[in-house]
């Protein structure tokens, strides 16, 4: 595309999981592995009469990404809310460990996440939980040997037990339109009341867990804007970082320090997150 000073983004919030992993790799170097035609579905979902997905909603991708070897893990949010089952888990989880393989051979091989998930599939339950568990352990894995880069644009967002996986990733990459937390909003209002989350008041949910505000509390590494080159510009100047010294659940005493600093008796805002944030405990 022509970029001019009128510039029309490349929108990725806009692609299909697919679309976006063929975006993100180099052009004409995506391969797809355990694709729809391997029927690799759930199944336990047509047994509760949810018609399921050939590619459980998850997509390996093989490739590069400027000339060196890459997978991209990309979540479809599009199915079931890209929510995590038994088959959708594995495949993630399973490409991340042959990567790590890989690595421990002399292989160099990185690793890209898209986030667009609500987090373990109600209806798989304690597999899909299994599931997540295992990709968590493979990324802490994979991390020691190359940056693994976790994506998350919108709009579904990421939530529950992936919030976590993109919170092991060694940089985190969010758009405007994306949102991080371990509960969701309705979640939250469910448990706690209208009175401690309103899940309508978007602009109050966006302050608190969108893609700017996690950046600028330091939760994510990048904020770029819906656009498929910034997303691939952060992916190159991150990745030239190389794998950084301590990650994020490293530092978990420093981040208990800050949630120890909260009043819980006043009503959160964005500006006393960012405060909080910014005191730089040391760990």
């Amino acid at each position: 595309m022509n970029r001019t000073a009128t510039h029309y983004r490349d929108s990725i919030t806009e692609l299909s999981a697919r679309q976006r992993a063929r975006a993100l790799l180099d052009a004409g170097s995506m391969r797809e592995l355990a694709d729809p035609f391997c029927h690799l579905s759930s199944p336990w979902l047509g047994l509760q009469g949810i018609t399921p997905q050939a590619d459980d909603g998850v997509v390996v991708a093989k490739g590069s990404f400027d000339g060196q070897p890459t997978v991209v893990l990309a979540i479809e949010g599009g199915y079931q809310g890209g929510s995590m089952g038994e088959v959708g888990g594995a495949k993630i989880a399973g490409a991340l460990e042959l990567a790590a393989e890989d690595n421990r051979n002399g292989i160099p091989i990185q690793a890209i996440i898209l986030f667009e998930t609500g987090g373990v599939r109600l209806q798989e339950a304690n597999l899909g939980l299994a599931a997540i568990a295992e990709i968590h352990s493979a990324i802490v894995d994979l991390r020691r040997y190359q940056p693994v880069i976790g994506i998350s644009a919108g709009p579904v967002g990421c939530y529950g037990g992936m919030s976590i996986a993109a919170g092991l990733c060694s940089y985190l990459i969010m758009t405007r339109e994306a949102r991080l937390g371990l509960n969701g909003p309705a979640v939250i209002e469910q448990e706690a009341g209208i009175d401690e989350f309103d899940s309508r008041d978007k602009p109050f949910i966006w302050s608190l867990t969108g893609g700017e505000q996690r950046f600028q509390s330091g939760l994510a590494d990048a904020y770029v804007a819906d656009d498929i080159e910034e997303v691939r510009m952060a992916m190159r100047t991150l990745r030239a970082r190389g794998t950084p010294p301590s990650h994020r659940s490293d530092l978990f005493e420093n981040y208990l320090g800050r949630l120890a600093m909260i009043d819980t008796g006043a009503p959160a805002t964005a500006e006393m997150v960012r405060h909080l944030y910014a005191i730089g405990l040391e760990s």
